[in-house]
């Protein structure tokens, strides 16, 4: 009988990839929070020995900037060439908040791990162009598209982090009324600051 997490013994030891790797941490991150997430528990989680994945990562904190690319790239949605880019920065807005609310040990995480810049600009090409499209400059839409996600970070950290002062992790709101409070706070704010965006980038042009 085999036990998952265990090192296999004898047979040709499991084939490692960074793609792999990076799926066994969400799952060691999502079960068990940001602090069990050691080199040594994801060897364990993946069959091997914590040796065998430094060469694919060199340290944590390449592992860790790995999972943030990797989980960003989750909230990236595409548009239809002629979406509006107030439309098409409300749904970004809307798919960060999902994939955070998916991961909520993740949440403090990408707040402190910023998304690697060529990695975050690539997979952002889609929003950035609907700006582009409607004669918004790049950098005020660099600048639009930054203030949502911090927006969506900061929301979802009032939602899902933990208190200061506190010694263990918050639980998770499950109460449906306290969920619908959250939702429609966040789809407020949201709302004034893309109308906020709209109004002045419109007014420059």
């Amino acid at each position: 009988m085999t036990h998952p997490g265990r090192p296999r013994r004898g047979g040709r030891p499991p084939v490692l990839s960074l793609e792999r790797i990076v799926a066994a941490a969400i799952e060691v991150l999502d079960a068990e929070g940001l602090d069990a997430l050691t080199m040594r528990r994801l060897g364990s989680q993946l069959g091997v020995s914590a040796m065998s994945l430094y060469r694919h990562v060199p340290n944590r904190d390449a592992l860790l900037a790995a999972l943030v690319d990797h989980l960003f790239a989750e909230a990236v949605v595409e548009f239809e060439p002629g979406t509006p880019w107030p439309d098409a920065l409300a749904r970004f807005g809307a798919a960060y908040r999902r994939m955070l609310l998916a991961h909520p040990h993740a949440v403090p995480l990408l707040a402190t791990h910023p998304v690697d810049t060529r990695t975050g600009l690539a997979l952002l090409g889609g929003l950035l162009d609907r700006f582009v499209a409607s004669g918004v400059a790049r950098q005020d839409a660099l600048t639009a598209v930054q203030s949502v996600g911090v927006y969506v970070l900061g929301h979802a950290l009032a939602q899902v982090g933990t208190p200061p002062g506190a010694e263990a992790a918050a639980a998770p709101v499950t109460d449906p009324t306290a969920l619908a409070f959250y939702d429609q706070w966040f789809d407020a704010g949201l709302h004034a600051m893309i109308s906020g965006f709209e109004r002045r980038l419109c007014a420059c042009r």
